[in-house]
């Protein structure tokens, strides 16, 4: 790594570490039990959002009553949005006259919007209309986003409350984080993203002439619209003169804004993040980045003073870090050691001589392999799956980095709000195994540790796990698992790994290389989108509501400090060795396999 690699890195991260207290501190006085200011401020708008839905403010739900409310939400969510995608040649806004999305990939689209992935098996400007877009996707965007800060500040009152039944209210949740957070931080981000290019308009596509024609081989069509064969079965191709170039519009950087800021990750064009209209500068890619990563770095600080220890915030926030900088290390030193298939055909010559620069297949240019490769694991850390260069033209090694920080389980940052509650849930795990070292019971944040609480924590930690292992193994085993697969042997095998890990840990971000918008894969991945999500979320508002039902227990001379260093190291290596245990032997088949093969 070179010194402006550092410096990149280095100044990305402490203006992030700089934006944490502040942004922290705001969200707390959202969510604090008593009024202040900000509360206040907006305390009309909210009053009225709750007469018009019928919401009374100050109802205590208990933990059962509140995950009812946030599965009857979202799967209505859902359901709208599979909705609009089948009726969307009916609609309005929708200029290029798209037709209605397919059942299968609809319904893979809609799980996934609902569930904070936003996994997408279609091109956006080739298959959605503004007004699906707009009304269905970008309004997903906020509620799944703000579905997952509700949820957490939910588990934050289990641990803050004491001989409590209650957890808050979802309703008044989901209504905070939306007005007081999603929104105005969206509206900012999209301001300044339009002032840089992003577009933002309602105009239908625009037919440009290209600067030199070229000639291109088409099939020929009949009729019905197949491609006609000839005797051998192959497709009869025609050259086709190519003398224009569409270019599509639409209400871009409102969506932009919300998806990254949300961590959901669903990009209005095809190529994500890569496409010039959707990050045209690199202050742009700066902005974009920033905020994928703001809202779970600040809900650290956050948690710390909703449970009146702010030390207990930035232990979580320093365990992300200790793991996060060294595999962004990591990754940006295989993509710029070079492609190891290439080095291996001229081992007579020096690395440097091979390959300068680095591998920089599938990347940006005007991005470069550092901005790609802090992106590429930003986004797989945070449970955003947005994307500015392809994962599968990475370095075996390279991609491997982006795909074990998903199979971490997304809480490095992860997720606005699911990353920190999957967190927490890793804490609980890790106090347990010191309660079994020193022989008691063990305790987080004056709550005692018991079995009720471990099965709950190890059942979101797991499930997971088993989702990815299972997944992948059906999709191996049946025709049309592998059928969509472009590359053969290890790099085929980890094309599905990927996805599967992808999908399985609400990220959302696309290996490559493998056709997914197809009957099994959008059913397969649905359902594993769905299962990773809201079973998890009951789990752990289950382990919540009896962590509040309980007294806060004083801390003794054997309590275990659960934020100094010595439990940061502990609670990283937990999350490591789960890590490693469970995806080591696929990660040997795939990844690992590719390196050693390439390589000699």
């Amino acid at each position: 790594m070179t010194t402006n690699d550092f410096v990149q890195i280095g100044f990305f991260l402490v203006i992030l570490l700089l934006l944490v207290k502040p942004l922290g501190g705001y969200m707390a006085s959202v969510f604090s039990d008593t009024p202040n200011r900000l509360t206040r401020f907006g305390g009309g708008a909210e009053r009225l959002i709750y007469r018009l839905c019928g919401i009374r403010q100050d109802e205590d739900m208990g933990w059962k009553r509140y995950a009812l409310a946030v599965l009857v939400f979202n799967v209505l969510g859902l359901l709208v949005v599979y909705a609009l995608q089948r009726l969307q040649q009916w609609l309005p806004l929708n200029p290029q006259h798209f037709a209605a999305v397919s059942p299968d990939s609809a319904l893979n689209t809609a799980i996934s919007f609902a569930s904070n992935t936003n996994w997408q098996g279609y091109g956006g400007e080739s298959t959605m209309s503004y007004f699906t877009q707009m009304l269905g996707l970008a309004v997903q965007n906020f509620l799944s986003a703000a579905t997952g800060i509700a949820v957490l500040i939910a588990i934050i009152r289990g641990f803050s409350r004491r001989s409590a039944l209650g957890l808050g209210n979802f309703w008044v949740d989901m209504t905070r984080s939306t007005l007081y957070i999603l929104m105005p931080l969206s509206l900012v981000l999209t301001l300044l993203l339009v002032s840089q290019g992003v577009v933002q308009n309602f105009k239908s596509y625009v037919d440009v002439p290209v600067v030199q024609t070229t000639t291109v081989s088409e099939p020929v069509l009949d009729a019905s619209g197949a491609a006609v064969k000839d005797k051998a079965g192959n497709p009869v191709m025609k050259p086709t003169e190519v003398s224009t170039q569409t270019l599509p519009m639409g209400p871009a950087a409102s969506q932009i804004a919300i998806k990254q800021l949300g961590t959901n990750g669903g990009g209005f064009f095809n190529v994500n993040s890569a496409h010039p209209y959707e990050n045209p500068t690199p202050f742009s890619n700066f902005l974009e980045l920033l905020s994928i990563l703001l809202i779970p770095a600040a809900l650290c600080y956050t948690f710390g003073e909703l449970v009146k220890d702010k030390r207990q915030g930035w232990a979580l926030l320093a365990v992300m870090l200790v793991i996060f900088v060294p595999l962004l290390i990591a990754c940006t030193v295989a993509e710029q050691a070079g492609n190891p298939a290439f080095n291996a055909l001229h081992v007579d010559q020096t690395a440097s001589a091979l390959q300068a620069g680095g591998n920089m297949e599938g990347k940006e240019t005007r991005f470069g392999i550092v901005n790609s490769t802090l992106w590429a694991t930003a986004t797989t850390a945070a449970s955003n799956g947005s994307v500015n260069a392809m994962h599968d033209s990475f370095t075996p090694l390279g991609g491997l980095i982006p795909m074990w920080l998903m199979q971490l389980g997304e809480v490095i940052f992860g997720g606005v709000g699911c990353g920190l509650y999957g967190m927490l849930a890793f804490a609980v795990v890790a106090v347990f195994i010191a309660g079994l070292m020193v022989g008691r019971t063990p305790e987080y944040l004056g709550k005692k540790i018991e079995a009720y609480e471990m099965k709950m924590a190890s059942l979101a930690v797991l499930l997971p796990c088993a989702l990815v292992v299972i997944g992948t193994a059906i999709a191996v085993m049946v025709p049309a698992g592998f059928a969509g697969v472009a590359n053969p042997g290890a790099h085929g095998f980890t094309e599905m790994l990927y996805a599967v890990s992808s999908a399985s840990n609400n990220n959302g971000s696309a290996f490559g290389g493998l056709s997914a918008n197809t009957p099994f894969w959008n059913v397969l991945l649905g359902i594993c989108m769905f299962l990773a999500r809201f079973p998890l979320i009951i789990a752990m508002l289950a382990m919540a509501g009896a962590l509040a039902a309980k007294r806060h227990v004083p801390a003794t001379a054997g309590t275990l400090p659960t934020h100094t260093p010595l439990f940061v190291t502990l609670l990283a290596c937990v999350v490591i060795v789960i890590g490693a245990l469970t995806f080591l032997p696929a990660l040997a088949l795939g990844p690992i396999a590719e390196y050693l093969m390439s390589a000699h």
